[in-house]
């Protein structure tokens, strides 16, 4: 280690204490991954407290020229937690409060650490929630959340971060602080800094605290499972769903292999002809709910509905969502090396979509599953590639790329950009596009310290 890596080191023990601070590679190890598979070893982990200490944490790291990763749980599936070469991880569990609910103006406060789950529970307390609901909300972060502009099922009619935060607390990349947002609903004084920063993966500032839009709790949910003998019946299934004026607050779509892998592991009950499922939520008032389900399943009932049908239990509900949620984890033990890409496209090219993925998993015999948010386009593509094959994965995964864009989709909903896709990008984004976004990151941190290696091609 270099002299200069050496005196940081020791300045770095200035800020913090023992127990918040890790510098023995053996503890720094496992905060060098994220849900990606991809690792890279840290200099430190640091655990701040409070926004003070980030703020000079982030001023110590200018002086030195150190990169840093700000790090909520390691969920992420695209590596943009983890760090470049010689960075330190910033990890926020330690600032998990849950700051103030604030019921009358349908808001609540809360530190970046916070789960999603337990930013639900304190919301729930009050009779409302926050809209985006990840996969791994048990133990995502609300910092997270944000970075990715990560949503989940119910973004179809609720939205995702960028439409459920009021404001922001942050530290830039030159260690100033920064306040975002408002904490009104409506706002138009000067540019909308608040969803530049959400979805930005960690490159322009820290968020320190986070000012949630919270929506009241609907008094009833119901659920239906529809089951089709076609990909194109359940494309345009959705299509009529999208276009009547209630929207669901979950719309899921599975193709025959991830129903076949769902019906062994989870015994459903599903007609073995099923080509694609759909999981229909409607939520609202409990009077009138039926009637509107009743809607719901008509414009689902095209040609090639095979079953549709109102969970009656809530144990049917439950193991609906169960095999939904439990599809991800599967694939893996199936393919340790899979890749998982969550590409949007129009909702009306979802038929197309799905014959040219099958078409490509063919073409490189490379299995490929889908499912995701329907209602919104927001397939989560795939592929099991064996250890073997990870070249060829490569075209293919290029491939998948162009033919969303063909399609005008875009290459990612809600995973982010990271290290996985960012030599895509410019698939997606015109070079005005890219040099646009290359100087706002200079303006927000011209040393470039803020996960330097993410988002933009090298």
């Amino acid at each position: 280690m270099h002299h200069q890596q050496a005196d940081f080191l020791q300045q770095l023990k200035k800020i913090y204490n023992d127990k918040s601070l890790f510098l023995d590679p053996a503890d720094c190890w496992s905060y060098g991954y994220d849900n990606s598979r991809r690792h890279n070893e840290p200099l430190a982990v640091v655990f701040p407290s409070s926004h003070q200490q980030i703020a000079e944490t982030v001023a110590l790291c200018n002086t030195h020229l150190i990169a840093i990763t700000a790090r909520g749980s390691g969920t992420g599936t695209t590596g943009a937690s983890v760090p470049a070469n010689n960075a330190i991880i910033l990890s926020t569990e330690k600032m998990d409060s849950i700051v103030k609910v604030d019921p009358d103006n349908r808001l609540m406060i809360v530190e970046p650490g916070a789960t999603n789950q337990a930013i639900q529970q304190a919301a729930a307390e009050h009779g409302f929630f926050w809209p985006p609901d990840p996969t791994s909300a048990a133990i995502c972060t609300v910092g997270g959340n944000l970075a990715y502009n990560s949503a989940g099922p119910r973004a179809v009619k609720y939205g995702t971060p960028r439409e459920n935060t009021l404001g922001l607390t942050c530290v830039t990349g030159n260690g100033e602080s920064l306040k975002t947002g408002a904490f009104t609903s409506k706002s138009v004084v000067g540019y909308d800094l608040t969803r530049l920063i959400i979805g930005s993966e960690g490159t322009l500032a820290i968020i320190t605290q986070a000012t949630l839009k919270l929506t009241p709790l609907a008094e009833a949910k119901r659920t239906l499972q529809a089951t089709y003998c076609s990909v194109e019946a359940a494309a345009e299934a959705v299509a009529n769903i999208m276009a009547q004026p209630v929207t669901p607050c979950a719309l899921e779509f599975m193709d025959g292999t991830a129903i076949s892998l769902v019906k062994d592991n989870n015994n459903l009950n599903l007609p073995i002809e099923a080509q694609a499922l759909l999981m229909i939520e409607v939520d609202g008032d409990q009077f009138g709910l039926d009637a509107i389900a009743k809607k719901l399943a008509d414009s689902a009932s095209v040609d090639g509905l095979i079953d549709i049908h109102i969970a009656k239990t809530t144990e049917q509900i439950k193991q609906l969502w169960a095999a939904r949620k439990a599809l991800s984890p599967s694939l893996r033990k199936i393919a340790p090396k899979k890749i998982n890409e969550d590409v949007v496209v129009p909702v009306s090219h979802i038929p197309k979509l799905i014959h040219g993925l099958e078409a490509l998993s063919k073409q490189y015999q490379i299995p490929i599953v889908n499912f995701g948010h329907a209602g919104n386009g927001n397939i989560h593509v795939n592929l099991l590639v064996q250890l073997e094959q990870l070249e060829v994965a490569k075209a293919c995964l290029a491939d998948v790329f162009k033919l969303v864009i063909s399609l005008n989709g875009s290459l990612s909903g809600e995973h982010g950009i990271g290290l996985e896709k960012r030599d895509f990008i410019n698939l997606e984004l015109d070079s005005t596009a890219i040099n646009i976004m290359k100087k706002i990151k200079e303006q927000f941190d011209p040393n470039n310290l803020l996960n330097p290696d993410k988002v933009f091609p090298s």
